[in-house]
């Protein structure tokens, strides 16, 4: 019970969050200083999410090419570098990462 009234407040304070906003800001124009803060927001988030689970293997910060995560990373951005296809950057990275895992499990 308690990890749905967990999820449940959680949802409600993000709905909170972002209803703010548009409240706020309905009637006037956002101030260009909170609009060039607000588009740090996604590549923060972003980071936040992904980088723990590619730099973080075995609790533990590991920046070696036995981290699968981390190598399967480094292709996918390249390969978001390179191309500029989300698409193509998922299926990649992801290929990547299932190979690598296959080839480790095998010795």
């Amino acid at each position: 019970m308690n990890i749905w009234l967990v999820i449940f407040i959680t949802g409600v304070i993000t709905y909170a969050i972002r209803l703010s906003f548009i409240i706020l800001f309905e009637h006037r124009e956002v101030p260009p200083g909170l609009q060039r803060w607000l588009k740090f927001v996604p590549p923060a988030v972003f980071a936040a999410i992904i980088f723990p689970e590619i730099f973080v293997h075995n609790e533990s910060v590991d920046l070696s090419l036995d981290n699968a995560r981390l190598v399967a990373g480094i292709v996918a951005a390249l390969v978001a570098w390179r191309t500029k296809n989300l698409l193509l950057t998922i299926l990649i990275g992801m290929a990547t990462l299932l190979v690598i895992q296959v080839v480790q499990n095998q010795f």
